[in-house]
């Protein structure tokens, strides 16, 4: 522990270095904030948005400008945050859409859709968030706040993903190592938020949960003492926002999706779906969720309850449609694909290897069982690096007939070059009588 503190101390000093750098840089791209007649450096998040969707489309577009710029990620967090507070302390009724607007007159009949729905020009809240986001910058520069560049743990995050042979990639994945940045919480309890959404019928669902899931968890005040509680009623947020702008935009599409909060020293999951989350430890697979699917006998019965009915096509299908059960949007198969997500915690003991999420692209070809054998070959082969292995885990996917997106994401808990040692050093300890062939015939079946 002694030496802890210089290496703190360090890590601090790196971090205010590469924060200094960052923004002298920035600056000197950016010397003045855009006047109106000059273009912006990144594309405003379509053409209107709903007052609910703002905090989550323009985090979005901060992090995904930044990391271009390759901010580090406890930076474009903490710039994130401060440049939306100060956009949302504005009055916003100058960015409204005129009465009329064509997304307002989609609308539907119902009479709980009769309300205005109060529409905000994107184009023009992407240039004023640009001019706080550059204030922002002016202001770090001359003296950055400490929270800025430290995280309290250090995450390894392996993630893959491809499009494989489907037309479109239609997966979102999420890492927010640096959670509390990114929302402001100041409290003493470290988080850190991944999650992985698939799409199907159109990426538009899938794309809209992995912008909204986290900022809809951040604004609850639950989060601090039901975290998991907090995560489904996020779930069930998402879904009804985006039921909203599938009526106005006229979507169609759904997503399954999973993501795991980690708090302190809890885990905290929720799933809708079929993607999924293990957890490894000590190289032991640790069940932590029941996809949900449409032949699970408590969910046919809650879909023949409604009035809906469960088949089989080639797979178990929801009224001969979707082969999943639960997920947001797919507006026009409510309540039978239900909005309502699982969730579940378990308290970490520091044994824990990794977590893993994957869509269904990945998990209806590899099983569970197998992932640690899979990331244990791929430790030894690179020596105890862990930074690809997600890359091989979704090739493991692809060899065994899979054809549909994949997406792979890898959170470490330990360090992998205590894995594979620990790994080495259970096979030294092991006595050779292990090795008999009555035992390797009994493992084998």
């Amino acid at each position: 522990m002694a030496s802890g503190a210089p290496q703190e101390s360090s890590q601090r000093a790196s971090g205010a270095e590469e924060t200094q750098g960052f923004l002298d840089t920035f600056l000197q791209d950016f010397p003045a904030p855009p006047s109106p007649e000059s273009p912006l450096p990144w594309k405003a998040p379509g053409v209107a948005l709903s007052q609910e969707e703002v905090l989550g489309e323009l985090t979005e577009l901060a992090l995904s400008f930044l990391g271009s710029r390759s901010a580090p990620p406890v930076l474009a967090s903490a710039l994130a945050h401060a440049a939306i507070s100060q956009l949302l302390q504005m009055d916003l009724s100058e960015f409204r859409k005129p009465p009329g607007h064509k997304e307002e007159e989609e609308e539907g009949d119902e009479e709980e859709d009769k309300a205005p729905v109060t529409l905000l020009d994107a184009e023009g809240l992407a240039r004023s968030f640009f001019t706080q986001l550059w204030d922002v910058c002016n202001r770090w520069q001359k003296e950055a706040p400490s929270p800025a560049s430290t995280l309290q743990r250090q995450w390894l995050v392996s993630i893959h993903a491809v499009r494989n042979t489907r037309r479109k990639m239609e997966d979102r994945h999420v890492s927010l190592p640096a959670f509390n940045q990114l929302f402001g919480l100041s409290d003493p309890v470290d988080r850190a938020y991944f999650a992985v959404f698939d799409g199907h019928g159109g990426v538009d669902a899938a794309k809209f949960a992995a912008m909204h899931m986290h900022t809809n968890a951040a604004r609850q005040p639950g989060l601090p003492l039901d975290p998991a509680g907090t995560l489904r009623e996020a779930f069930r947020l998402t879904d009804e926002m985006f039921l909203r702008k599938a009526k106005r935009e006229r979507l169609q599409s759904g997503t399954t999706g999973v993501c795991a909060l980690i708090a302190g020293s809890t885990l905290h999951v929720a799933w809708l779906g079929d993607s999924q989350v293990i957890l490894v430890q000590q190289g032991q697979v640790v069940k932590l969720m029941e996809p949900h699917r449409p032949e699970r006998q408590d969910e046919r019965e809650r879909i023949e309850a409604l009035g809906g009915f469960v088949s089989h096509m080639d797979c178990w299908r929801v009224n001969g449609t979707l082969a999943v059960s639960r997920a947001i949007g797919d507006i026009f198969q409510k309540p039978y694909v239900s909005g309502e997500a699982d969730a579940a915690s378990r308290e970490l003991t520091s044994l824990e290897d990794y977590l893993l999420l994957a869509c269904d692209g990945f998990f209806d070809f590899v099983p569970p069982q197998e992932v640690a054998g899979l990331v244990q070959s791929h430790l030894a082969r690179q020596q105890g690096c862990g930074l690809h292995v997600a890359e091989e885990l979704v090739a493991a996917a692809r060899e065994r007939g899979s054809r549909d997106n994949i997406t792979v994401l890898v959170v470490f808990l330990r360090d992998p070059r205590d894995l594979l040692e620990d790994r080495l050093q259970e096979v030294r300890d092991s006595p050779s009588d292990l090795l008999e062939p009555e035992t390797s015939t009994a493992q084998r079946s």
